[in-house]
């Protein structure tokens, strides 16, 4: 007559075991996946940070007289489908340094870096 009684228990233990694995397993996969997409945006702060870098390097080419037709509504786009303006600015207007101000924003996906330099 005991093993009637105790009929299902095996199912029930079965069942509560699965659960656990089952709610561990989301919670390493929810834990993955958000790190997944924060890899991504460093990926794309890398891209907007050299497209930045890239502007510097246009300006320091020309730095006896720095020009440049890429202005924050119109961007300069690159090959890599990142774009760059440059914001310039003569010794004076908020601007400590001997010469010019220049700082150049990259943009990538929605990610924006930047680098100022000052000569």
């Amino acid at each position: 007559m005991k093993y009637f009684s105790q009929k299902g228990v095996s199912l029930y233990l079965a069942l509560m075991i699965m659960s656990v694995i089952l709610a561990v397993a989301f919670g390493i996969s929810s834990i993955f996946l958000g790190q997944a997409g924060v890899f991504k945006e460093m990926g794309y702060s890398v891209m907007a940070f050299y497209a930045a870098d890239t502007g510097i390097e246009e300006i320091l080419l020309n730095r006896s007289n720095p020009v440049s037709f890429c202005t924050k509504d119109d961007p300069c786009q690159l090959e890599n489908e990142a774009t760059y303006y440059l914001d310039i600015r003569a010794s004076g207007d908020n601007c400590n340094a001997l010469y010019f101000c220049i700082k150049s924003i990259g943009e990538y996906k929605e990610v924006k870096r930047a680098i100022e330099i000052s000569y």
